[in-house]
């Protein structure tokens, strides 16, 4: 477990009570705990697990909250998981990419929670967002946006997530999605070679998740070099225990590699304009997800704008549209914990 301190000085009497928010993804599992006040969660500290480590979320809480207790005397009854995965019951769900289910009620019973609801990943996500500060995003387009327009995130990481915001007269509410799961469009032929190396042999067509995961990019790289654009870096990518961190890391200085993320940086722009047209996010949209923290200059490349925009009808649509990187990667735990505090409509002092 790695603990980090958001809060390093803080008053246990300050709070109302205590929340839990997780977030379980294919690559990393994240456990944060959150006082209460006024209806407002602070993020006071966070436990960070390794996903295929973990044969259960169970020990993963256990941890984290053994951790507030001997720490700071914190006890806590309620509290909301994000599944990186389609979550039809908020009981129980299977992550994606992890061999492992989430059980609400095993989770209920051991630590005698009064409650605990699973949502999926990019719902808790979107909860997050409005408790963002302006250092927390990274702006790649500007826009003009009115008041109440929907908004749209997307996120890139072992997988590829989705959620539409929409405005209910208090707050932005979000709704859950399995676009990244949606057939990547082919506009030529080498999109075409490109869908079918990414394939693999698959009868099933390429996706978007396929092209903008990291594994996507790792795939596009290996696409590339195969029509003969290996380099003298080759060798030392191929070894690289994170292929695809390898290649983030030389994108400027290696040609491969920096062609790489220029198809990656196109594929991720067709992608962002489909969603925002389908969604009619013009309220913004934010792109999550460790991909784009770390490679943020990527959404400011022309390919990835000339794509945005390119659009033969309704091009207003997404020229009025901003588009941020959050770099924040503590959204999701912080929008869990968010979800957490509305759970059941629950006052102050039900928190205990």
């Amino acid at each position: 477990m790695k603990t980090r301190i958001h809060r390093p000085d803080f008053d246990v009497g300050q709070f109302d009570g205590f929340v839990l928010g997780g977030d379980v993804g294919g690559t990393n599992t994240n456990i944060g705990v959150a006082g209460v006040k006024d209806g407002k969660a602070t993020l006071l500290y966070s436990a960070h697990f390794e996903s295929r480590r973990l044969f259960s979320l169970v020990p993963a809480i256990r941890e984290a909250l053994d951790y507030g207790r001997d720490m700071y005397a914190i006890d806590v009854c309620k509290g909301v998981v994000g599944v990186a995965g389609p979550v039809t019951d908020p009981g129980r769900a299977k992550p994606t990419n992890l061999p492992w289910t989430v059980d609400a009620g095993e989770i209920k019973r051991e630590f005698g929670f009064s409650e605990l609801r699973i949502e999926n990943d990019f719902m808790i996500l979107g909860r997050g967002i409005e408790s963002l500060k302006e250092g927390d995003l990274f702006s790649a387009k500007g826009g003009d946006p009115a008041f109440g327009d929907g908004r749209a995130v997307i996120g890139a990481g072992t997988g590829l997530g989705k959620a539409i915001l929409v405005y209910d007269g208090e707050r932005y509410r979000p709704i859950p999605s399995e676009g990244g799961h949606a057939d990547f469009p082919i506009q030529d032929q080498f999109d075409l070679d490109l869908a079918d190396f990414i394939r693999g042999g698959r009868k099933a067509p390429a996706s978007y998740e396929d092209l903008l995961s990291g594994r996507g990019i790792e795939g596009i790289y290996d696409f590339l070099k195969g029509r003969g654009g290996g380099t003298y870096l080759t060798a030392e990518i191929e070894e690289a225990e994170d292929k695809a961190a390898a290649i983030s890391k030389q994108k400027t200085t290696d040609p491969l590699c920096r062609e790489t993320f220029a198809v990656y940086a196109r594929c991720f722009g067709r992608c962002a304009k489909n969603f925002v047209m389908e969604a009619l996010a013009t309220g913004g949209l934010y792109i999550a997800g460790g991909i784009a923290a770390k490679n943020r200059e990527v959404f400011v490349m022309p390919e990835f704008s000339n794509e945005f925009l390119n659009a033969e009808k309704q091009r207003q649509i997404l020229e009025k549209t901003p588009v941020s990187v959050i770099t924040n990667y503590d959204v999701s735990i912080i929008g869990a914990c968010n979800a957490a505090i509305d759970l059941s409509h629950v006052q102050p002092n039900d928190l205990f």
